[in-house]
């Protein structure tokens, strides 16, 4: 008598999404306001890898004063391998 063996290998791949919203930057801080800009999304006014990329285009301040939205992605791949042994082996 045969046995059927089946092995199971699972893959797993995170993917995440960064994106920048609204700016939240206090511009009347320093009076004891509170009052923002209305900028609604971080653009890059450079290129990627200059000091540039890290300053707002529509509002001129720092990425760190926009919310940050992280999108997290879970990519699962399951494959099958299948076997037959005797059953007198153990």
């Amino acid at each position: 008598m045969k046995k059927r063996q089946v092995a199971v290998k699972t893959s797993s791949t995170v993917i995440r999404n960064v994106r920048y919203g609204e700016c939240q930057k206090n511009h009347a801080a320093n009076i004891g306001g509170y009052a923002v800009d209305g900028c609604r999304e971080f653009m890059a006014s450079a290129g990627e890898g200059t000091n540039g990329a890290l300053t707002c285009a529509a509002c001129g301040c720092h990425r760190n004063f926009h919310r940050r939205e992280v999108q997290t992605e879970v990519v699962s791949r399951m494959t099958t391998e299948e076997g037959e042994r005797d059953a007198d082996e153990s």
